[in-house]
């Protein structure tokens, strides 16, 4: 329903909820918990816009906002919610001990005992959440026109699969691949390419 709201910070509460910010747009305040990183990295303002990617979640007998800074990492919020008893606490909770895209490579790794890191989640949730989330990551199928200006690399392919899989169009990931190439060789990581790409976008 919501993509993102542009709109000025005015209150932050950090309580044993969770983080929440207060953000007016247009007149209207909206409560948005973020993660804790967002939350440091949140100055308030009385005039300076911010602009928040939000996931509204839709239950019986309530609704919530949830916003964050970077588009990445709502979408991986996103996709964390699709896995069978993973709720916005644990997905939060996972964002709040990980990064993007060393969650992305823990997941691709199959390295679930570093998932356990994150506050409430035992060997059993992350073993599932490996299971549910990487082929839907790595398997993203690739376009047809898919980045043919670059040099054929299968970690260029993995990369792309799992920033389309982050809601990226190729175009974006042909930018973004494009101008980080000159910093790309035979030996980088796919979480060194993907965490250039990311950042390279959010600029």
């Amino acid at each position: 329903m919501y993509d993102y709201f542009r709109g000025i910070p005015r209150d932050k509460r950090n309580t044993n909820k969770g983080t929440f910010i207060s953000v007016e747009v247009a007149d209207i305040g909206y409560s948005l918990e973020v993660i804790e990183r967002d939350f440091i990295n949140i100055q308030l303002s009385q005039s300076e816009k911010m602009k928040f990617y939000v996931s509204l979640i839709h239950k019986e007998d309530s609704m919530s906002l949830y916003g964050f800074i970077n588009k990445e990492t709502r979408d991986i919020f996103q996709i964390l919610l699709s896995v069978s008893g993973v709720g916005a606490k644990m997905a939060i909770a996972l964002l709040n001990e990980f990064d993007v895209c060393d969650l992305i490579s823990f997941v691709i790794d199959g390295n679930f005992k570093e998932l356990t890191r994150a506050k409430g989640v035992g060997p059993k949730l992350a073993q599932k959440i490996i299971l549910e989330l990487k082929d839907k990551l790595i398997k993203t199928e690739l376009p047809k026109s898919s980045l043919s200006i670059l040099p054929q690399n299968p970690v260029l392919d993995d990369v792309q699969s799992v920033m389309l899989s982050l809601g990226y169009s190729n175009n974006e990931i042909e930018s973004a691949f494009s101008k980080i190439m000159s910093s790309v060789d035979d030996n980088s990581s796919q979480e060194e390419i993907l965490r250039k790409a990311l950042i390279c976008l959010s600029m």
